[in-house]
């Protein structure tokens, strides 16, 4: 009984108010004040400030997906029985996972101009690393 009590309000609010841009079926729940919204984006915008300041101390080498699986398709073309004895395959997912996901920070599926996660750079690295791997393995 509450929920629709509070929908008639919110409608006769919107009503009077004159807003025009609630679509009926759509819950007013979801909508967004202009102060939340304010404060929603200066929110995202210090998260991604602070996400470009992470890996600001640590050498290009270390920071960049591409170069580090060449060192490690380097290591093992160089050394493949303790590139295999270390069980690198398994380890790779967790030591590039943090680079990754400040990668993914910014990125939102539902954006109209979204780019593919296949289109990424972090991913054709990976990519690209895989395909080295499975041609070296045949």
């Amino acid at each position: 009984e509450l929920i629709p009590k509070c929908r008639t309000c919110r409608r006769q609010v919107r009503e009077q108010s004159g807003e025009a841009d609630h679509h009926e079926g759509m819950s007013s729940d979801d909508e967004l004040t202009p102060t939340e919204v304010d404060e929603f984006q200066k929110s995202r915008d210090n998260v991604l400030e602070d996400s470009r300041k992470v890996f600001e101390d640590v050498h290009a080498d270390f920071c960049d997906i591409r170069k580090i699986l060449l060192k490690f398709q380097e290591w093992k073309e160089k050394f493949p029985d303790s590139y295999c004895d270390a069980y690198i395959s398994f380890c790779l997912p967790k030591l590039l996972n943090p680079l990754i996901r400040v990668q993914l920070i910014s990125w939102n599926p539902l954006e109209q101009n979204l780019t593919e996660l296949e289109e990424m750079p972090w991913f054709r690295a990976i990519e690209e690393f895989s395909d080295a791997e499975n041609v070296s393995e045949s």
